[in-house]
């Protein structure tokens, strides 16, 4: 896949998400070897959630520069992975359980933002 595709396709993921969709960060290191059983194996057990509800669960690798996304659309899981050349993706201090996120927070996190604090570019309007 080129690298645009790549790009194209986690960014549509993070802007597309369905409403009522919740969006789960596995917390601690999750084995990278893992596909869509291994990783629905973790969502069940680990997590006590279903793979199968709608959900987006997103793992990260321990090195910390690679992403996994599992996602049941309606119709059957996708898969998608996402790896930084550069930086680490921020990701929550503790080692068991899951973080929820928003979608916005989740666009963040795919481009290597740190989520927790955004920082706004300019003060908002004061109202009079």
């Amino acid at each position: 896949m080129r690298t645009g595709c790549a790009v194209a396709a986690m960014s549509m993921v993070a802007t597309s998400v369905p409403t009522g969709t919740r969006i789960w960060l596995a917390a601690g290191a999750t084995d990278m070897r893992k596909g869509f059983t291994g990783l629905s194996a973790l969502v069940q057990n680990a997590l006590a959630s279903n793979p199968f509800c709608g959900h987006l669960f997103v793992f990260r690798g321990r090195r910390g520069d690679l992403l996994k996304l599992l996602w049941w659309d309606g119709s059957g899981l996708c898969l998608l992975a996402k790896r930084l050349e550069r930086g680490r993706f921020i990701w929550p201090q503790a080692q068991n359980g899951c973080v929820s996120l928003s979608a916005a927070q989740l666009s963040m996190l795919l481009e290597g933002i740190d989520w927790r604090h955004p920082i706004r570019t300019a003060d908002p309007l004061a109202e009079v």
